[in-house]
Protein backbone atom coordinates (compact mmCIF):
# COMPACT_ATOMS: atom_id res chain seq x y z
CA UNK A 1 0.00 0.00 0.00
CA UNK A 2 1.48 3.37 -0.95
CA UNK A 3 1.57 5.88 1.72
CA UNK A 4 -0.89 8.38 -0.15
CA UNK A 5 -3.39 5.68 -0.14
CA UNK A 6 -3.22 5.34 3.54
CA UNK A 7 -3.06 9.07 4.63
CA UNK A 8 -6.40 9.13 2.06
CA UNK A 9 -7.98 5.75 3.70
CA UNK A 10 -6.94 7.40 7.16
CA UNK A 11 -8.95 10.97 6.35
CA UNK A 12 -12.20 8.88 5.07
CA UNK A 13 -11.73 6.37 8.46
CA UNK A 14 -11.61 9.65 10.51
CA UNK A 15 -14.26 11.60 9.41
CA UNK A 16 -16.90 8.89 8.33
CA UNK A 17 -16.49 6.95 11.68
CA UNK A 18 -16.96 10.41 13.83
CA UNK A 19 -19.29 12.60 11.36
CA UNK A 20 -23.09 11.77 11.63
CA UNK A 21 -22.96 10.69 8.12
CA UNK A 22 -22.62 6.64 7.96
CA UNK A 23 -19.00 5.25 7.30
CA UNK A 24 -20.69 1.89 6.18
CA UNK A 25 -23.07 4.09 3.73
CA UNK A 26 -20.22 5.54 1.97
CA UNK A 27 -18.63 2.39 1.80
CA UNK A 28 -20.97 0.89 -0.02
CA UNK A 29 -21.72 3.89 -2.66
CA UNK A 30 -18.51 4.72 -3.53
CA UNK A 31 -17.90 0.40 -4.03
CA UNK A 32 -20.91 0.83 -6.24
CA UNK A 33 -20.98 3.98 -8.33
CA UNK A 34 -17.21 4.49 -8.64
CA UNK A 35 -16.68 0.64 -8.69
CA UNK A 36 -13.57 1.34 -6.25
CA UNK A 37 -11.33 -2.20 -4.90
CA UNK A 38 -12.08 -1.19 -1.67
CA UNK A 39 -10.35 -3.70 0.20
CA UNK A 40 -7.41 -2.49 2.26
CA UNK A 41 -6.60 -5.61 3.88
CA UNK A 42 -7.62 -6.95 7.09
CA UNK A 43 -4.39 -5.42 9.24
CA UNK A 44 -4.94 -2.23 7.81
CA UNK A 45 -8.84 -2.02 8.80
CA UNK A 46 -8.04 -3.05 12.64
CA UNK A 47 -5.30 -0.51 12.31
CA UNK A 48 -7.54 1.94 11.62
CA UNK A 49 -9.67 1.04 14.35
CA UNK A 50 -7.48 1.56 16.59
CA UNK A 51 -6.96 4.90 15.30
CA UNK A 52 -10.46 5.61 15.78
CA UNK A 53 -9.99 4.78 19.61
CA UNK A 54 -6.66 6.36 20.14
CA UNK A 55 -8.92 9.84 18.65
CA UNK A 56 -11.95 8.97 21.54
CA UNK A 57 -9.00 8.28 24.08
CA UNK A 58 -7.79 11.58 23.12
CA UNK A 59 -11.30 13.42 23.38
CA UNK A 60 -12.18 12.01 26.46
CA UNK A 61 -8.79 11.83 28.55
CA UNK A 62 -10.35 12.01 32.01
CA UNK A 63 -13.27 10.12 31.04
CA UNK A 64 -11.02 7.03 30.04
CA UNK A 65 -8.70 6.76 32.54
CA UNK A 66 -11.58 7.34 35.21
CA UNK A 67 -13.34 4.55 33.28
CA UNK A 68 -10.08 2.41 33.49
CA UNK A 69 -9.29 2.83 36.95
CA UNK A 70 -13.12 2.15 38.07
CA UNK A 71 -13.36 -0.87 36.07
CA UNK A 72 -9.98 -1.95 37.92
CA UNK A 73 -11.62 -1.16 41.39
CA UNK A 74 -15.30 -3.70 40.39
CA UNK A 75 -12.76 -6.79 39.48
CA UNK A 76 -10.76 -6.39 42.84
CA UNK A 77 -13.69 -6.22 44.66
CA UNK A 78 -15.74 -9.26 43.10
CA UNK A 79 -12.92 -11.86 44.94
CA UNK A 80 -13.57 -9.90 48.30
CA UNK A 81 -17.29 -9.90 47.81
CA UNK A 82 -17.34 -14.14 46.52
CA UNK A 83 -15.71 -14.60 50.21
CA UNK A 84 -17.92 -12.63 52.18
CA UNK A 85 -21.07 -14.56 50.88
CA UNK A 86 -19.46 -17.54 51.29
CA UNK A 87 -17.97 -17.04 54.30
CA UNK A 88 -21.22 -15.13 56.04
CA UNK A 89 -24.43 -16.16 53.67
CA UNK A 90 -25.08 -12.62 52.09
CA UNK A 91 -23.36 -10.38 49.51
CA UNK A 92 -21.72 -7.11 51.50
CA UNK A 93 -23.60 -3.66 50.91
CA UNK A 94 -21.37 -0.82 48.55
CA UNK A 95 -19.51 1.47 50.51
CA UNK A 96 -20.98 4.63 50.70
CA UNK A 97 -17.72 6.33 48.94
CA UNK A 98 -17.86 3.51 46.20
CA UNK A 99 -21.93 3.65 45.44
CA UNK A 100 -21.42 7.66 44.39
CA UNK A 101 -18.60 7.10 41.98
CA UNK A 102 -20.34 8.12 38.81
CA UNK A 103 -17.90 6.08 37.29
CA UNK A 104 -18.59 3.15 38.37
CA UNK A 105 -22.24 3.50 37.46
CA UNK A 106 -20.86 4.77 34.38
CA UNK A 107 -19.67 1.80 33.29
CA UNK A 108 -22.59 -0.56 34.28
CA UNK A 109 -24.85 1.92 31.63
CA UNK A 110 -22.20 1.22 28.90
CA UNK A 111 -22.64 -2.53 29.95
CA UNK A 112 -26.17 -2.40 29.89
CA UNK A 113 -25.91 -0.59 26.46
CA UNK A 114 -23.78 -2.93 24.52
CA UNK A 115 -25.30 -6.07 25.57
CA UNK A 116 -28.24 -5.17 22.92
CA UNK A 117 -25.54 -4.06 20.25
CA UNK A 118 -23.79 -7.17 20.42
CA UNK A 119 -27.28 -9.39 20.13
CA UNK A 120 -28.53 -7.24 17.28
CA UNK A 121 -25.51 -7.47 15.20
CA UNK A 122 -25.02 -11.44 15.84
CA UNK A 123 -28.33 -11.27 14.75
CA UNK A 124 -29.03 -9.23 11.99
CA UNK A 125 -25.78 -10.21 10.45
CA UNK A 126 -26.50 -12.05 7.36
CA UNK A 127 -29.16 -9.26 6.56
CA UNK A 128 -26.38 -6.52 6.96
CA UNK A 129 -24.35 -8.52 4.86
CA UNK A 130 -26.36 -8.31 2.14
CA UNK A 131 -27.35 -4.70 2.34
CA UNK A 132 -23.56 -4.05 1.74
CA UNK A 133 -24.78 -5.25 -1.78
CA UNK A 134 -27.97 -3.04 -1.94
CA UNK A 135 -27.73 0.59 -3.38
CA UNK A 136 -31.74 0.50 -2.52
CA UNK A 137 -31.42 -0.32 1.17
CA UNK A 138 -28.39 1.94 1.92
CA UNK A 139 -30.24 5.04 0.34
CA UNK A 140 -33.58 4.57 2.18
CA UNK A 141 -31.22 4.43 5.70
CA UNK A 142 -29.31 7.52 4.67
CA UNK A 143 -32.83 9.19 3.79
CA UNK A 144 -33.82 7.90 7.84
CA UNK A 145 -30.37 9.10 9.13
CA UNK A 146 -30.97 12.33 7.56
CA UNK A 147 -34.24 12.45 8.86
CA UNK A 148 -33.01 11.57 12.76
CA UNK A 149 -30.50 14.26 12.28
CA UNK A 150 -32.96 17.04 11.32
CA UNK A 151 -34.93 16.21 14.64
CA UNK A 152 -32.36 16.84 16.36
CA UNK A 153 -32.17 20.28 16.59
CA UNK A 154 -35.80 20.38 17.03
CA UNK A 155 -35.98 18.48 20.20
CA UNK A 156 -35.66 20.55 23.44
CA UNK A 157 -32.69 19.80 25.47
CA UNK A 158 -33.08 17.58 27.93
CA UNK A 159 -32.12 18.26 31.96
CA UNK A 160 -30.68 15.27 32.68
CA UNK A 161 -26.72 15.07 33.01
CA UNK A 162 -25.04 11.71 32.16
CA UNK A 163 -24.36 10.74 35.68
CA UNK A 164 -28.01 10.85 36.52
CA UNK A 165 -29.45 8.79 33.41
CA UNK A 166 -31.17 5.37 33.80
CA UNK A 167 -30.62 2.31 32.71
CA UNK A 168 -33.55 1.25 30.74
CA UNK A 169 -32.41 4.78 28.89
CA UNK A 170 -28.92 3.24 28.17
CA UNK A 171 -30.37 0.06 27.37
CA UNK A 172 -32.99 1.96 24.42
CA UNK A 173 -29.23 3.87 23.46
CA UNK A 174 -28.17 0.41 23.18
CA UNK A 175 -30.98 -1.07 20.45
CA UNK A 176 -30.49 2.24 18.32
CA UNK A 177 -26.76 1.51 18.28
CA UNK A 178 -27.23 -1.95 17.06
CA UNK A 179 -29.57 -1.08 14.33
CA UNK A 180 -26.70 1.31 13.87
CA UNK A 181 -24.74 -1.32 11.81
CA UNK A 182 -27.07 -1.12 8.86
CA UNK A 183 -25.20 0.58 6.28
CA UNK A 184 -26.77 4.46 5.83
CA UNK A 185 -27.83 4.21 9.48
CA UNK A 186 -25.20 6.66 11.45
CA UNK A 187 -23.97 5.02 14.62
CA UNK A 188 -23.03 8.25 15.93
CA UNK A 189 -26.05 10.38 14.63
CA UNK A 190 -28.72 7.38 15.43
CA UNK A 191 -27.27 7.59 19.50
CA UNK A 192 -27.04 11.29 20.18
CA UNK A 193 -30.61 11.32 18.51
CA UNK A 194 -31.93 8.89 21.00
CA UNK A 195 -29.89 10.57 23.81
CA UNK A 196 -31.37 13.73 23.03
CA UNK A 197 -34.82 12.17 23.11
CA UNK A 198 -34.78 9.91 26.18
CA UNK A 199 -33.88 14.04 27.99
CA UNK A 200 -30.02 14.17 28.08
CA UNK A 201 -28.61 17.32 27.71
CA UNK A 202 -26.45 17.81 24.42
CA UNK A 203 -22.80 17.44 26.28
CA UNK A 204 -24.28 14.26 27.94
CA UNK A 205 -25.83 12.98 24.68
CA UNK A 206 -22.41 13.20 22.88
CA UNK A 207 -20.17 12.11 25.22
CA UNK A 208 -22.15 8.65 25.94
CA UNK A 209 -22.20 8.52 22.45
CA UNK A 210 -18.40 7.95 21.94
CA UNK A 211 -17.43 6.34 25.45
CA UNK A 212 -20.59 3.61 24.53
CA UNK A 213 -18.45 2.93 20.86
CA UNK A 214 -15.29 1.89 22.59
CA UNK A 215 -16.32 -1.61 23.55
CA UNK A 216 -17.95 -1.89 19.35
CA UNK A 217 -14.26 -0.48 18.16
CA UNK A 218 -12.96 -3.07 20.37
CA UNK A 219 -15.11 -5.56 19.64
CA UNK A 220 -15.17 -5.40 15.88
CA UNK A 221 -11.47 -5.12 16.01
CA UNK A 222 -11.02 -7.80 18.20
CA UNK A 223 -13.02 -10.05 15.84
CA UNK A 224 -10.87 -9.21 12.90
CA UNK A 225 -7.54 -10.01 14.45
CA UNK A 226 -8.44 -13.59 14.50
CA UNK A 227 -8.48 -13.80 10.72
CA UNK A 228 -4.79 -11.94 10.73
CA UNK A 229 -2.17 -14.17 8.89
CA UNK A 230 0.38 -14.99 11.15
CA UNK A 231 2.89 -13.78 8.44
CA UNK A 232 1.29 -10.67 8.19
CA UNK A 233 1.51 -9.29 11.18
CA UNK A 234 4.97 -7.36 10.51
CA UNK A 235 2.86 -5.45 8.69
CA UNK A 236 1.41 -3.13 11.36
CA UNK A 237 5.06 -1.42 11.52
CA UNK A 238 5.63 -0.78 8.35
CA UNK A 239 5.35 3.44 7.48
CA UNK A 240 2.01 3.54 5.34
CA UNK A 241 -0.03 1.18 8.28
CA UNK A 242 1.58 3.13 11.04
CA UNK A 243 0.96 7.06 9.16
CA UNK A 244 -2.73 5.40 8.29
CA UNK A 245 -3.39 4.97 11.43
CA UNK A 246 -1.93 8.35 12.89
CA UNK A 247 -4.14 9.94 10.16
CA UNK A 248 -7.49 8.15 11.03
CA UNK A 249 -6.38 9.22 14.78
CA UNK A 250 -5.88 12.93 14.33
CA UNK A 251 -8.30 13.47 11.52
CA UNK A 252 -11.04 11.77 13.93
CA UNK A 253 -10.38 13.67 16.99
CA UNK A 254 -10.75 16.85 14.96
CA UNK A 255 -14.39 15.73 13.68
CA UNK A 256 -15.06 14.87 17.72
CA UNK A 257 -14.63 18.24 18.55
CA UNK A 258 -16.64 19.64 15.56
CA UNK A 259 -19.14 17.08 16.26
CA UNK A 260 -19.71 19.03 20.02
CA UNK A 261 -19.66 22.31 18.54
CA UNK A 262 -22.19 21.49 15.72
CA UNK A 263 -24.12 19.79 18.43
CA UNK A 264 -24.16 22.61 21.01
CA UNK A 265 -25.21 25.21 18.32
CA UNK A 266 -27.89 23.08 17.07
CA UNK A 267 -26.73 22.74 13.44
CA UNK A 268 -26.79 18.89 13.28
CA UNK A 269 -29.19 19.73 10.27
CA UNK A 270 -26.33 20.68 8.14
CA UNK A 271 -25.59 16.93 8.12
CA UNK A 272 -29.62 16.03 7.55
CA UNK A 273 -29.45 17.74 4.07
CA UNK A 274 -26.22 16.05 2.90
CA UNK A 275 -27.66 12.58 4.02
CA UNK A 276 -31.03 13.15 2.06
CA UNK A 277 -28.81 14.19 -0.82
CA UNK A 278 -26.40 10.99 -1.40
CA UNK A 279 -29.40 8.74 0.09
CA UNK A 280 -30.93 10.22 -3.07
CA UNK A 281 -28.25 9.38 -5.37
CA UNK A 282 -28.00 6.13 -4.06
CA UNK A 283 -31.43 5.68 -5.30
CA UNK A 284 -31.39 6.79 -8.32
CA UNK A 285 -28.43 5.17 -9.17
CA UNK A 286 -30.19 1.99 -8.11
CA UNK A 287 -32.53 2.70 -10.60
CA UNK A 288 -30.86 3.73 -13.41
CA UNK A 289 -27.96 1.67 -13.55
Amino acid sequence: MSIIKAIIMGIVQGMTEFLPVSSSGHLVIFGKILRLELDTGIVFEVMLHIGTLIAIFCAYTKDVWSLIKAGFGILFDIPEAIKIRIQEGHWPKVEEGKQKDPYRRLIWLIVVASIPTALIAFTLKSYIEYLFSSLLGTGIALLITGCLLYIADKVVEGKTRLENMKYKNALVIGVVQGFATIPGISRSGSTIVTGLLTDLDRESAIRFSFLMSIPAVLGAGLLELKDIPSDMVGEVFSAPYLIGTAVAAIVGFICIKALIVVLKNQKLHWFSYYCWIVGLLAIITYWIV
